[in-house]
Order: C-alpha cells, then structure tokens, then sequence
C-alpha cells in the first residue's frame, strides 16, 4: 500500500445490575453535584442562577449538547491534498422494482460542517450568536462554534428552565438567552427531585447503566408517567417506580414498595414511546427503542459525575495501524473532521444508537468494510455500523507528525486499528 503525505499546513461487554437500594424518598432532597448549574444572563440583562434544565431532556453534566459545526478550511486543505481521485470515485446504486441502476460519482465532496456534540460539563460559557448559532468556551481554552442541527439550539428548543433558588424556575424563550456561565452547584444547593439512574436491558439482553431520559423528555424523579388503568387515567412520579417492563398492551409498572399495576394508552408507557436514552458517564450516549427494549430498573448511581469531573478534553493523540502493519504516531483526526477527546463517535448495534465520546475510547478496530470495534477504555466492547465513522464511509484516517507537522492519510480498506492515548 502507499500513504499518502501533503506537506505541512499552517462483542458487547455485558454489565451487571447495580446492587445499590432504589431511589428513595429522602434522595429527593440530595445535592444534585451531577446537575447543570449556571448564570444565565439574557439579553435584557436579567440574570437568574440555579439548576438548568435543556430542551427537556438533559439535566447533567454527562448529557450532550447536540448541534453542527462548521469545517475549517484546514479540515478540507489536508483532505483535498491527500485523497486519490481516482480512488475517491464510487460506485453508487438503487434498486427499484429488482432492478439495480449504479453510476460512478465523478468527483469527491467534502461538507462544509458535520453533526457534532459536546457533553455539558466541558463546557465553561455558551454565547448565543444568533438564531441558533453559539460560541462554546471550553474549559481548555479551546473555542468552538455550534448551529442548530437539533432541538438543543435555536427557536425549536422545547424547553429552557431555571431553577433559581432565590426567584424560583424560571423558563426563558431563546431568543431572551444572552450568555450562561457554567459551574458545579454551590455548596447546600439543593434541586427539586434527582436525576432518573437506572439499567436498561434490550431484547438481546444487554444491558447499559446510566442517567435515563424517558420517552426522550422525563429525566427526573419528580417527573410523571401517564398511563391509563382500566379505563382511568393515572399520574405516577417516576421517584416511586422500581422497574418497567413493556406487555402485549402497555407496559408492567413495578413500584418500590412491590406492587404492580399495567398501563396503557400513552405513549410513556407504549410502542409509540420514542426511546429510552441513557447517558453513561464512560460512554457517552446510548438510545433504546421501544422495539428493543425489554426492561428498566431504577437505583442509585454508585457515585455521582460532577463538574470537576471533566476538563474541556484534549486534541487526539495516538497511533495508526495499516493493514500492512505499518505504524504512525501522532495527532488524529478521524473521518476527516473530529479531532478532539470531546467529540463523538456514531454508530449502531441491532438498532441500539451509540454516540461515544473519542476521550473514552482506547482502540478502534476496523471489523469489516461495513463495520468496526470499538474498545473503550473500561474494557467494554462494541461492534458498530450504519455510520460513516465506523464503516466504508469513513472520509479517512488522518495523522499528523508531531516533529514535522506533516499529514499522511489512511483510508478505511487501508486501517487496521488506532490506539489512542489519552
């Protein structure tokens, strides 16, 4: 195999249940030094200060903030100077009615940004630019710009609450949003509930541990279940839930105190449930739908993940392995874009959404032209596909030579594995 050089440019690891108590009562007063906290000032220079709850569905410091960043120049440059044209011709194909058309793509495209996301706890200040565009001050000192790509920024967000000890919650517009300093709770701040935690298992059974959200908008222990028992609507706070299984019908509610009762007609607690997310503070994200999800059960994080838990993540460093057995060492920058321990990995397994965080990961193995392992640093491994990160897609494997500052490239066919050090 030949690497091109540019000149320099200026199987599833299963876990085990928690043996810890369920949620209790008394835990509905404990200091959430896993929830988001900021000040928030908004554009008519109103200041407010308290826990912050985002676009419904993230709460802690381990949820990511999802968005779109634009690609520099720099990204393109060393892409365009070391892809193969001639190899960069694929062949693209539809079938319709059994017949298979293909055509050959004439030249390479490179997008002008990609899908991104930052767990919250790296982040120290978030200034809103524009109608759905930020400014993120890493606490590394690293700045970063996102747009909207999803609900989380712009007008479309669900939901922006505060909950300020001294005013009480306070919901904002986007639109009133200013500026948010981020920072761990004070010392005796306490919230109002604590943040769902629990174990998801899939029809396969594995089973993923971490902060849940609920039907994409329930994260805490105040939050309500909606269903309907015979016939008679019933609200339930998910603090008093032990466990949720899904039935023919509905679902199978188990509360703490043993007893059980079937619901139905919501989709809290039905196939039109639009997924069990689970933020796991050494993966990153995992999403559980409906038709893959075979139970919950609720109990406590063995310890909480605070703000002092994250540092704003670093460049990726590590090695590159070819299928020749070749070894590079230096900066990475995978599929042509991510460059940083923040940023997110994408794949799927058996139609479970994984967004790993590349600061948590240890190898990257290429199974397949379709697939790839990926091992993290807590030995859990998965195998991932249907992502240009994990598969034949892949835009490409850059290293850049910490000596020279000299860029090689290594296709997909051309990887074997990367070991990043971190």
């Amino acid at each position: 195999m030949s690497i091109r050089r540019a000149f320099p440019i200026a199987a599833l690891t299963l876990l085990t249940f928690s043996s810890t108590p369920l949620l209790r009562p008394d835990l509905l007063d404990a200091q959430g030094t896993d929830r988001i906290w900021g000040r928030v000032e908004t554009s008519a220079g109103d200041v407010y200060e308290g826990f912050i709850r985002w676009d419904k569905n993230e709460g802690s410091w381990v949820d990511i903030l999802n968005g779109s960043k634009e690609l520099s120049f720099d990204h393109y440059e060393v892409w365009n100077d070391l892809i193969d044209q001639e190899e960069s011709h694929r062949e693209r194909s539809i079938e319709f009615f059994g017949v298979r058309i293909s055509w050959d793509d004439d030249e390479a495209q490179f997008p002008s940004s990609s899908l991104s996301g930052i767990r919250f706890g790296h982040i120290q200040s978030l200034r809103v630019l524009d109608d759905d565009l930020v400014r993120l001050d890493l606490r590394s000192g690293e700045r970063l710009e996102l747009d909207g790509g999803s609900t989380d920024l712009g007008r479309d967000i669900r939901e922006f609450l505060v909950d300020d000890p001294e005013r009480g919650k306070v919901e904002l517009e986007w639109q009133d949003i200013y500026e948010i300093d981020f920072g761990a709770a004070p010392a005796g701040a306490r919230p109002e509930g604590t943040r769902l935690y629990g174990t998801v298992e899939d029809r396969y059974g594995n089973r993923y541990t971490g902060y849940i959200c609920w039907d994409l908008d329930e994260i805490l222990t105040t939050d309500i279940l909606d269903g309907e028992e015979d016939g008679r609507d019933r609200k339930i706070p998910f603090g008093r839930i032990a466990a949720i299984e899904p039935t023919w019908h509905g679902s199978l509610v188990t509360f703490i105190d043993g007893e059980e009762m079937e619901l139905s007609g919501s989709n809290d607690v039905d196939d039109d449930n639009r997924g069990i997310q689970i933020s796991d503070p050494g993966l990153g994200m995992v999403e559980v739908e409906w038709d893959e999800f075979a139970s919950i059960r609720f109990h406590d994080p063995d310890s909480d993940t605070g703000y002092d838990d994250f540092d704003g993540g670093h460049r990726l460093w590590g090695t590159v392995v070819t299928d020749s057995g070749e070894e590079l060492t230096g900066w990475i920058r995978w599929d042509a874009d991510e460059d940083y321990s923040w940023e997110i990995l994408d794949g799927q397994w058996r139609n479970v959404v994984f967004d790993i965080e590349f600061g948590k990961i240890a190898v990257i193995e290429r199974a397949s032209s379709r697939s790839a392992e990926v091992t993290l640093l807590d030995g859990r491994t998965f195998e991932l596909e249907d992502s240009n990160d994990v598969d034949g897609d892949n835009k490409g494997i850059f290293v850049q030579f910490d000596d020279t500052g000299e860029w090689v490239m290594v296709t997909w066919d051309e990887f074997r594995e990367v070991r990043f050090e971190h």
